[in-house]
């Protein structure tokens, strides 16, 4: 039976990995945080699963680290594990530097000294594009990242590319473009759309602040990139890989189709711009060329940006009709 570790288990993509590895046969050990109040919500489908194990560490601390994987000897090592929003990236810039950049060199220290043998993901970002210098993006296209978040991203991939290389290890990063699901956090755009939408449509609220409605982003659905990963540590050979569905849609595409899902003819009254949403430094235009994951991994996106519009703002319909 293979095992895997997983950072960030309790995330959106932790706990897809998670329920997918089993389904696989796996023994799943994920790292948590010591928090007074453990969140594992979304984990409610597995977290009584009798070969999922939570145990505390953190990317902060080396030690507990080194120590988790040393005891677990796993095959497999998922680091998903950051400080994954942006906004918040310009307001605790040094903290998104320890967790997102530092934070995986002291995984990649923990895994070179304890169980250089398994085979070892790294959550990169298409945010390290940024300032896009072509389009679309591949594996090959130039980094300029445009915050503090996609600043600590690039750090973690090329870390990962330098103990790759120096100390032969099966480290590979896995260049994710934005990738949603009913499991994203409320401070996401697309979460944070359905959630509204569905609200306005029941009455509880009459509109949906948001900030720039032209940023256009490779939505894909979280499900199939999981998947992604697990294929990238199934090859021979280590390599970096972009996940993307190659089109591209604006955050007003999305409103307008969650809207339509949601039966709300108007979808501008149901919209209010509010400038504190507005990043210092926007990205323009995200847009992935995953051809290389197409030909090498055999990985194509199964779900539709529509299908997912359609999928998350469903979603909120039935929690949002369930609550006061």
């Amino acid at each position: 039976m293979k095992k895997a570790f997983i950072t960030g288990v309790t995330g959106q993509d932790g706990s897809y990995l998670a329920e997918f590895l089993l389904e696989k046969g796996y023994e799943v050990y994920g790292l948590t945080r010591r928090t007074s109040t453990q969140n594992v919500a979304r984990l409610e489908k597995v977290i009584h699963h009798e070969r999922l194990h939570l145990i505390s560490g953190d990317l902060l601390d080396q030690h507990s680290l080194t120590v988790a994987i040393q005891d677990i000897q796993p095959d497999e090592i998922y680091n998903l594990a950051a400080q994954s929003f942006v906004k918040t990236s310009w307001d605790q810039p040094v903290l998104t530097g320890e967790f997102t950049g530092i934070g995986v060199t002291r995984m990649l220290e923990a895994y070179r000294f304890a169980c250089p043998k398994a085979k070892f993901y790294q959550a990169s970002s298409s945010e390290m594009f940024g300032k896009v210098q072509q389009v679309p993006q591949t594996e090959d296209t130039p980094f300029y990242p445009r915050s503090p978040y996609g600043v600590a991203k690039v750090y973690g991939h090329w870390i990962t590319v330098n103990y790759r290389e120096s100390y032969d290890l099966f480290a590979t990063s896995g260049i994710l473009f934005n990738h949603e699901s009913p499991r994203r956090g409320l401070e996401f755009v697309t979460r944070k759309i359905a959630n509204g939408v569905a609200r306005v449509k029941l009455g509880k609220q009459k509109t949906i602040e948001l900030g720039n409605l032209h940023a256009k982003r490779d939505w894909g659905y979280a499900k199939d990139y999981v998947e992604a990963m697990w294929m990238m540590l199934q090859q021979d050979q280590p390599e970096d890989f972009v996940i993307a569905t190659g089109e591209t849609h604006s955050v007003e595409e999305f409103l307008k189709l969650s809207c339509q899902v949601a039966g709300i003819q108007d979808w501008q009254s149901a919209y209010t711009h509010n400038p504190a949403y507005d990043r210092p430094a926007e990205v323009d235009l995200l847009i992935g060329d995953a051809s290389k994951a197409h030909t090498k991994l055999g990985w194509k996106p199964k779900v539709t940006f529509d299908e997912l519009v359609r999928i998350m703002t469903e979603a909120e319909l039935e929690i949002e009709s369930k609550t006061a």
